[in-house]
């Protein structure tokens, strides 16, 4: 099992933290505590879970984050998590849309802290790994901050010792996944107040966190601080993250350094038969900011989904970016 450390965190996303997106981002970064998407205790026990749980080695610390509310089917995918090599289970308690309220799990289960506890305790009795919380500050009327401070009291005393807690509170009816994650206001007191009041659990804060300064003030106040789209629209935003946040001593490696490593990883998944685009959407915002970006996204964005393409299309829009 890996040392884990979650003064930085990348956020588990939908569509996002594949293990092609992870592989990525730890060739940035080798401390960052990284996510996968989000699967169901469903997906596990019914489906192909040796597939559905794939990682490459070189992505730990690597948590699973887990859909659920049966406590015996949480602790079930959670041994199969450490069993293949996970070194955390999260539990989903934030996630608003329509199909994970109607299958009982997300930020629904804010409304039923004695359920989260019990999935808790029944995990933890089958791992030895950590289980964690990623949850909201409240849902729609139950936005309380007395609400919250029981949540988060009953779940710890079932065993959970690290939550992750994302700024704002879901409103689980009338918005969608993406409007969630903009509406309403931030409130990153609540998230503070939580740490001054339970000093001895682990709290981690999510939402709107868009630089590394940001992430240095918030680290003022609780033990760290995860962050996600702001990752996806620019990655290099982590080369400097071991250094700032974690101490390394470590040179920070350039864009056309990471570049090259992933275009071995691609060429090794290519061999495998995975398309080339399941791979290159994620180094899209590799050169953000830089002369020959625009460039360089629009030839990725326009070659790599075409039948055969392959490592070609990844050095021709290198050269476009080399040319500017």
């Amino acid at each position: 099992m890996s040392k884990i450390d979650r003064k930085f965190c990348i956020a588990p996303m939908m569509t996002h933290t594949d293990r092609h997106f992870r592989y990525f981002l730890r060739l940035i970064s080798q401390r960052v505590m990284l996510y996968t998407e989000m699967l169901t205790t469903g997906a596990l026990i019914h489906g192909d879970k040796n597939y559905f749980l794939a990682f490459n080695e070189e992505e730990h610390p690597l948590a699973l984050q887990l859909g659920g509310s049966d406590p015996v089917a949480m602790a079930e995918c959670a041994l199969m998590a450490q069993d293949i090599g996970y070194d955390e289970v999260n539990i989903n308690i934030g996630c608003p849309s329509d199909r994970v309220k109607s299958g009982q799990f997300g930020a629904c289960l804010m409304a039923n802290p004695v359920l989260v506890a019990d999935c808790v305790q029944f995990m933890q009795s089958r791992v030895s790994i950590p289980v964690t919380i990623k949850t909201r500050i409240g849902i729609d009327e139950q936005d309380s901050y007395e609400e919250l401070a029981n949540f988060v009291q009953l779940v710890s005393q079932a065993g959970c010792k690290s939550f992750i807690i994302h700024a704002r509170k879901a409103l689980l009816n009338g918005l969608s996944p993406r409007q969630n994650r903009e509406i309403p206001a931030l409130k990153y007191d609540r998230v503070y107040a939580i740490k001054n009041d339970f000093p001895d659990l682990e709290i981690i804060i999510n939402g709107g966190i868009l630089t590394i300064e940001q992430c240095r003030e918030h680290m003022h106040r609780v033990d760290g601080v995860m962050i996600g789209r702001a990752i996806c629209n620019n990655p290099y935003l982590l080369a400097s993250v071991d250094q700032d946040i974690f101490q390394e001593s470590k040179p920070t490696v350039s864009r056309h350094e990471i570049l090259q490593q992933y275009i071995e990883y691609i060429e090794s998944q290519l061999s495998e038969d995975v398309y080339l685009s399941h791979m290159s959407r994620h180094i899209l915002g590799l050169f953000q900011g830089q002369q020959g970006a625009r460039a360089y996204r629009r030839l990725l964005s326009e070659k790599a989904y075409k039948p055969g393409a392959g490592i070609q299309v990844i050095k021709e829009a290198m050269q476009l970016v080399d040319a500017a």
